[in-house]
């Protein structure tokens, strides 16, 4: 298992950062969300070994990573905070984590690190002589040069333009498929979901869910889901579904932007729908699930 964490707390003097959680990250993207402060970098330096459990059990390929330097040569953390030389280049930035690895090709490594980023044609350049989202890229080629097999990546977005955002996605698929198990953490939805295929749900320093989003959706039982509707003839196809038993309730707008209809079934709904809409000759010409996402599950998560 390349990562396991069981029954982990981890306090710093008083303060609780983590709370007994427990979890696996096996091969993929696993995305690990909550907001500032709830505990996802204290998280990632006991999975890098920086930090040993306060109690619990931290595994990484199966042994303990604390002090195991066979363990740092299959692992890479990507801080959020940034310390970076600004008087080196990018190039010997990333040369220098190569040499201390101890790689056989050091030049042949830093060079394809940072073309894998898209940092080789910079990497002349001096640290201090970049944005936010270059430094980003030259902290993720040294986290790579050693091709590590479990990858801990601490708000890998933030700073990052959209074609940047874009390009990260599509890397950190590309490590995934190859086989590597890829750990992020980030406090906005926007950047978890489509990227992540598991996501686990940090509040307060505990593990309050996980699994896909629409796994921790599934959980809501005590939510109606909300879906919007609009039609060729809202008022008639509101009269209908209210016929339906799973329905809670719908709302017209007066501005003839559809039905907003919360069911306590989606999937009853989903059914249903069409068939009513055809048969009383009624065209769909939207039906969008508007709580289908990260942030509505989030902010119930928050509020429990």
């Amino acid at each position: 298992m390349p990562l396991e964490l069981s029954q982990v707390s981890h306090w710093f003097g008083d303060v609780v950062a983590v709370n007994d959680i427990s979890f696996v990250v096996t091969p993929g993207i696993t995305g690990l969300l909550g907001p500032n402060g709830a505990g996802k970098s204290t998280v990632l330096q006991l999975a890098a070994g920086l930090l040993k459990p306060s109690s619990g059990v931290v595994s990484v390929f199966g042994v303990s990573p604390a002090g195991r330097h066979d363990v740092f040569a299959r692992v890479a953390l990507v801080p959020e905070r940034e310390a970076l030389p600004g008087m080196m280049t990018a190039r010997s930035f990333v040369s220098a984590r190569a040499a201390m690895l101890g790689l056989t090709d050091v030049e042949g490594a830093t060079q394809k690190a940072l073309a894998v980023v898209e940092m080789d044609r910079e990497a002349h350049r001096r640290l201090s002589e970049f944005s936010k989202g270059m430094r980003q890229r030259v902290k993720l080629a040294a986290a790579l040069v050693h091709e590590p097999a479990l990858l801990l990546l601490d708000e890998p977005f933030n700073g990052l333009d959209p074609r940047q955002r874009r390009q990260m996605t599509n890397l950190l698929e590309s490590l995934a498929e190859k086989g590597a198990s890829v750990l992020l953490s980030s406090h906005i939805l926007e950047e978890m979901q489509g990227v992540a295929s598991r996501i686990l749900v940090m509040l307060a320093g505990r593990l309050a869910a996980s699994g896909d989003f629409r796994a921790l959706r599934r959980m809501m039982t005590d939510q109606p889901h909300t879906v919007h509707v609009k039609s060729s003839d809202d008022r008639q196809l509101a009269s209908m579904l209210l016929a339906i038993p799973v329905i809670v309730g719908i709302d017209i707008s007066p501005h003839d932007t559809g039905l907003k209809i919360k069911t306590s079934d989606y999937a009853t709904l989903a059914r249903g729908l069409p068939r009513i809409a055809y048969d009383h000759n009624i065209t769909l010409y939207e039906v969008d699930p508007l709580d289908q996402s990260l942030e509505h599950v989030f902010a119930y998560l928050m509020t429990r």
